[in-house]
């Protein structure tokens, strides 16, 4: 019998993941509510998902009965735990409180590679789940993008390996969770309207490396100082990977180097984390930028020590084209190369795209909502790369006071402006980029129905 058979449980949040959460609930037999701040007509798509579900619900807000009488609690990864009065008064009753991802590892049969870090996740997950496809291992990709855990653990876990994104809201509530294969991208400021400190939010991304024991594969970011610094508190299998050639550091890193590092001026990746020396051309690699080979070496070292082969690895790399609104190509039009960077809401994914172009001048148009993130550190990659900066949204002016003075500027009142004027400013060989550097909350539902707006009006140029 179903060790949730007729348990009160509640799920905060009529999210993806509180679907997911609810549909697998149901089919072991538990009392299932879910309750959610939205009115029901906000939340048509979720409801008609569940369908005919026995399913109750709370709309337009949470009641502290519905918290109180809950035998468990599981919370979507949007709700912010530490400011929440009926959490903390059901924690301190005893009451179970724990999250989808979790729900999910606990049933999960297969072994779990997860993937977090500020930027990069998904496309490090989306990779490495092609690289086993590629070497027609079945595996499940999904987590924090996608598919959630659940859903597949709902279906009969089909696969052989499950390949998850996880989110800093993801991991706060994890304990139980011992990954086969734990992949840190790069840390840099994120979230800070919901952490407040950079501490607090290392500390979340870091419940990931708490969790991994002897038998876990962590590997890191050698580029990244934060990331790197983890390797002192790692009790697992450390593998590294970096852009430089580990010889360049010498000592004991370049003697006992175990991982992936890239060779410019050939073009390669190159693996140690077989006993020999493996080669991966990049040149049919079709998505560019340093943090994509970044994202690509992680991947590698992830597929080789989960038994991907070298030849399922260079397959992928020469077929693989990317996630939607991450540097996309859109279009060009009259000369000018417009593309779509909807999923930067943070400096550190602006930086990557500007970088990601060596020699065009680039048009920016950025804002959104502000995570209270400080954008100074953007200014000396504005200052190098951008003819043109073009602000928009509720945090133009904070934006403007930062990196105003280093490119000429320009702060308008819609979206459609902003791509309008993206157009008339550029010249033939000019790169127009979307890249925005917050979240799409003040004026889109999220960074997928902002950048999908944006490429509407580009081709309707």
């Amino acid at each position: 019998m179903s060790k949730f058979k007729a348990k009160k449980v509640l799920i905060v949040g009529c999210g993806n993941s509180g679907v997911a959460a609810a549909k697998f609930l149901v089919k072991q037999g538990a009392r299932v509510m879910i309750t959610d701040t939205k009115q029901r007509t906000e939340l048509a798509e979720p409801l008609k998902e569940l369908g005919d579900l026995k399913v109750d619900f709370e709309f337009g807000g949470h009641t502290e009965r519905s918290f109180m009488g809950a035998e468990l609690i599981i919370v979507s990864p949007g709700v912010n735990l530490s400011n929440h009065p009926f959490i903390a008064m059901a924690k301190a009753k005893g009451t179970p409180i724990t999250s989808e991802i979790e729900l999910a590892v606990g049933e999960l049969e297969q072994p779990l590679i997860a993937i977090t870090g500020t930027n990069g996740k998904s496309t490090v997950t989306s990779l490495t789940g092609e690289m086993f496809k590629a070497d027609h291992k079945n595996c499940f990709i999904g987590g924090n993008f996608g598919t959630p855990l659940i859903e597949y653990i709902t279906q009969g876990q089909p696969g052989t390996v499950a390949v998850c994104e996880l989110s800093s809201y993801q991991l706060e509530l994890t304990e139980k969770m011992v990954p086969a294969v734990a992949i840190f991208t790069n840390i840099d400021q994120d979230h800070l309207d919901r952490y407040g400190t950079m501490e607090n939010y290392i500390a979340a991304k870091k419940r990931l490396l708490k969790v991994c024991d002897r038998n876990s594969w962590v590997i890191l970011n050698y580029d990244d100082p934060i990331v790197r610094g983890f390797a002192s508190e790692n009790h697992g299998k450390l593998v590294w990977f970096t852009m430089n050639n580990p010889m360049d550091y010498g000592g004991e890193f370049a003697e006992k180097f175990f991982g992936a590092y890239y060779d410019e001026a050939k073009n390669v990746i190159i693996a140690k984390v077989t006993g020999k020396d493996e080669i991966y051309t990049l040149d049919q690699f079709k998505i560019f930028g340093d943090h994509n080979k970044q994202n690509l070496m992680a991947a590698i070292c992830a597929a080789r020590v989960m038994g991907v082969s070298q030849q399922g690895i260079q397959a992928c790399i020469q077929t693989y084209k990317g996630l939607p609104h991450r540097v996309e190509f859109v279009r060009k039009k009259d000369g000018v190369y417009f593309f779509n960077d909807s999923k930067a809401t943070n400096i550190q994914s602006v930086q990557a795209a500007l970088q990601a172009f060596k020699r065009s001048p680039v048009i920016l148009i950025a804002g959104g909502k502000d995570k209270n993130m400080d954008f100074a550190p953007l200014g000396i990659f504005v200052k190098k790369k951008v003819k043109l900066l073009i602000l928009v949204g509720e945090a133009k002016e904070k934006i403007n006071r930062a990196l105003g003075d280093f490119a000429e500027t320009y702060l308008v009142g819609t979206f459609e402006e902003a791509v309008l004027m993206s157009f008339q400013k550029s010249r033939n060989g000019d790169i127009v980029l979307l890249s925005p550097g917050c979240s799409s909350q003040d004026m889109f539902r999220d960074f997928e129905e902002r950048g999908d707006y944006f490429k509407k009006l580009v081709n309707q140029l």
